[in-house]
């Protein structure tokens, strides 16, 4: 029986390289991501947080789809620096906003290590003029990740905010896992002179 409901039906804690993750699905598709954390316990009670109410009893870790056994071997390959495409990941988005479908539709093209602006996203998503808005749907990301949220830069190549566990630092992380660098140019190697 196939759930075409919103409500989450399983879930899955796993180690990383990067730290435990958590994911939530339902019969349509993902519907939450946690990213890394150092104890498994914080990524259960971040899933727990998430779960429409009273649903928390009705998740289990039992049978996981074929595309969530994927999900979970790509996601352990992506924390190890692996290219890995998450475009065709089901994403369950029901009860999100127009405005910030069509940011999340605009980020999920980026592919692995591409960066955009806020402001370039909003522009892509067709929403121009609206960079501080887009850095807000953004926040809100129920799957980081497979939407690459953290692939948004904010103006001038500044690394901009990420509301993941480790904010900025997790993203510049993983900014690097795609081999993008952020932030000004290291300093030039100094000769002798001899």
């Amino acid at each position: 029986m196939v759930n075409t409901s919103s409500t989450p039906i399983g879930h899955a804690v796993f180690e990383t390289a990067l730290g435990f993750v958590g994911i939530a699905w339902n019969g349509i598709g993902l519907t939450r991501l946690c990213l890394f954390q150092r104890e498994r316990a914080a990524v259960e009670r971040r899933l727990e947080k998430h779960a429409p109410s009273g649903d928390a009893a009705g998740r289990h870790e039992g049978e996981q789809p074929p595309w969530v056994v994927d999900l979970i071997r790509d996601v352990k390959a992506y924390a190890v620096g692996e290219e890995i495409d998450f475009s065709r990941v089901p994403v369950d988005l029901s009860g999100i906003d127009d405005f910030n479908r069509a940011i999340y539709e605009a980020a999920r093209k980026l592919r692995f290590g591409e960066t955009t602006t806020y402001g370039e996203l909003a522009k892509r998503a067709g929403q121009a003029g609206l960079p501080r808005e887009t850095g807000q749907a953004l926040g809100a990301n129920p799957v980081p990740l497979v939407i690459p949220c953290h692939r948004i830069l904010a103006a001038g190549g500044k690394i901009g905010g990420f509301s993941a566990p480790g904010g900025s630092t997790t993203k510049e992380k993983m900014l690097a896992l795609e081999g993008v660098r952020v932030g000004p140019a290291p300093a030039p190697q100094q000769s002798f002179g001899f």
